[in-house]
């Protein structure tokens, strides 16, 4: 066993756990709540339509995910195979840098959180692309309005946003069946898991490239964490393409989520505990250090990082869905 054990470790060790604990308890609360009103419906599918009935709209849970969502883009007059086309290209662009890093380093370099975001943020676009392809070859025969959604959807949106705004019902039957199927129906467990993979790697994004460009260039550069051309591409590149993805897509953005990203952390962390405990010899980043008395100081900074880190990017999801329609309110189209 290479990894000394010290008094004030057992601290970082509760700090990770409890982060632990909680994002389990606030995904099973959320997500659990949510199925269970949804279940409700008695149907769930990836992007599949439901049999021709006479059906009602249910008050919502702030964690429901629509098929629409996934696949459709909030600006009018954007035909979802550009979204396809965009998350396709970004995820051979990513697959190409990931792989010059693994010829450069070997596959010891997904030792680093940095690969593991990048990892998590290309198999998000591997993700889109599948469900963009699948969701736009599914309703191929079905009328879209220019933005790619059905029509009959665009028309009753007026009644929805009604419904959404006042709340004094529980439900309002659609005169549409097209338009009920796009806010209610409930995308299966692969929407479910590009919704989650797309909040986690925000928040991951954001917390690898504030580290690197505002702790680690300035003050731990090392031959391995230097800054060079890859490393600065891979730093820029998983930015760029998550907010590009954004302005497009029409994904929503709520907080509890915050709980997926703390996990993705907890569980790194805890990778590298057991690579160190079976005699790994070197920390690849210097705050995650246990054989230090500034341990307890540093993982407890990092563990509140989190906050902010997801915070910038729901700001920016807040300013999407905010600002653009005042900006476009003939082009933008929000969302349920």
């Amino acid at each position: 066993m290479a990894l000394v054990v010290y008094w004030y470790d057992f601290v970082c060790f509760g700090i990770v756990g409890l982060s632990l604990v909680w994002a389990l308890w606030v995904i099973w609360m959320k997500e659990g709540a949510s199925e269970r009103v949804e279940d409700s419906t008695g149907y769930e599918s990836l992007l599949v339509t439901r049999p021709d009935s006479e059906v009602f709209v249910s008050a919502l849970p702030k964690g429901h995910v629509s098929t629409s969502q996934l696949w459709t883009s909030c600006w009018k007059g954007l035909h979802p195979g550009w979204l396809l086309a965009i998350r396709f290209v970004s995820f051979l662009v990513l697959v190409g840098f990931l792989a010059w890093d693994v010829l450069d380093w070997d596959a010891s370099i997904f030792i680093y959180y940095t690969e593991w975001t990048f990892t998590l943020v290309m198999l998000y676009f591997a993700l889109g692309t599948i469900v963009s392809g699948y969701g736009w070859w599914l309703s191929s025969n079905k009328p879209f309005s220019a933005n790619g959604t059905r029509r009959d959807l665009d028309e009753n949106n007026a009644s929805v946003n009604t419904y959404m705004k006042n709340g004094n019902s529980r439900t309002i039957k659609l005169q549409s069946h097209y338009a009920q199927e796009e806010i209610q129906l409930r995308a299966g467990f692969w929407g479910y898991l590009m919704q989650i993979a797309f909040q986690t790697c925000a928040g991951a994004v954001v917390l690898t490239d504030i580290v690197f460009w505002c702790v680690i260039v300035p003050f731990l550069s090392t031959s391995h964490l230097g800054l060079n051309m890859l490393m600065g591409c891979m730093h820029t590149l998983n930015a760029f393409f998550i907010l590009l993805d954004t302005s497009l897509n029409s994904l929503q953005f709520p907080w509890f989520r915050l709980s997926y990203f703390v996990l993705w952390s907890c569980l790194y962390v805890i990778f590298q505990w057991v690579i160190h405990a079976f005699g790994f010899p070197w920390w690849p980043y210097p705050f995650l250090e246990l054989d230090t008395p500034w341990a307890t100081l540093w993982y407890f900074c990092m563990a509140l990082m989190h906050i902010p880190c997801y915070g910038i990017f729901a700001l920016i999801m807040k300013a999407k869905y905010s600002i653009f329609p005042k900006l476009f309110p003939h082009a933008f189209v929000r969302p349920y």
